[in-house]
């Protein structure tokens, strides 16, 4: 295969895996589910760093030196006012020009508020941000993000850490057929097999926390993601066979005729 890399606000990228640096059971779990993932690209929330001393935070100290480009997220804003509050800390303490925009509607299901991230993603861009904003698996608000300047938009395949899966696959194959911006996949994902599935539908990539980081072994998982993500983008780019309604036999029965 030709090197398959990929491209978000003009950075490539050779890992098709966003990981969460939450919820492991201490650092050197958290360290080596990091290298077995292969990721380039770490997300934290914002409101768990020291932006005072982002250099000495407790989070981020246990990956320093590393090749990795920060994704923080707005976790915890109900509003775009809050959210774009946030971003504009995180970047003045130097942590990064990426943003992910994460916007709450209430915190029982913690699913996505579409005209507050909207609303976000419009202001963050035009202050020179690479926004990635989450939101729900709407195509039509996938679409009105990527034209407000979203450099990657991140519909969910289900809630937050609930382990779903891909609940809506058709939005999904719908909302990468009509995008013209990388199509990442984050939260609700659960297993190696929702993420094949979710590759196969043709995303960019995904991202993930909790299914790794809650796993009876997070670096197992992590390097089950991994390879999950490859097979997924090999079948996709190989192109599965079409889906028919009754059998065909592999070997004609001409074959088995004695000449």
């Amino acid at each position: 295969m030709k090197k398959d890399t990929w491209q978000i606000g003009g950075h490539e990228l050779h890992s098709r895996f966003f990981i969460g640096t939450g919820l492991f059971p201490n650092p050197y779990v958290q360290k080596e589910a990091i290298k077995a993932s292969g990721s380039e690209v770490l997300t934290f929330a914002i409101r768990r760093v020291n932006l005072a001393s982002a250099e000495d935070d407790s989070i981020l100290q246990h990956v320093e030196g590393e090749a990795f480009r920060y994704l923080p997220n707005t976790s915890g804003a109900s509003t775009a006012e809050e959210a774009v509050r946030i971003a504009r800390l995180a970047r003045a303490s130097g942590l990064s020009d990426w943003i992910k925009v994460e916007i709450s509607a209430n915190e029982r299901t913690l699913l996505p508020d579409p005209l507050e991230t909207l609303k976000a993603t419009e202001i963050l861009v035009k202050e020179g941000f690479t926004v990635l904003p989450y939101t729900s698996d709407d195509p039509v608000l996938c679409k009105r993000l990527e034209e407000a300047g979203a450099a990657a938009v991140m519909p969910g395949a289900a809630p937050i850490g609930t382990g779903l899966g891909i609940l809506n696959p058709y939005h999904i194959g719908l909302i990468v057929e009509e995008a013209k911006v990388p199509i990442i996949v984050d939260a609700g994902l659960g297993s190696a097999a929702d993420v094949v599935q979710a590759m196969e539908l043709g995303v960019a990539g995904v991202l993930m926390n909790t299914p790794v980081a809650k796993a009876k072994d997070p670096v197992g998982m992590a390097m089950a993601m991994k390879l999950a993500i490859e097979a997924g983008r090999l079948s996709y780019l190989s192109g599965r066979i079409a889906k028919k309604r009754y059998a065909s036999a592999s070997s004609g029965h001409e074959q088995f005729i004695l000449k």
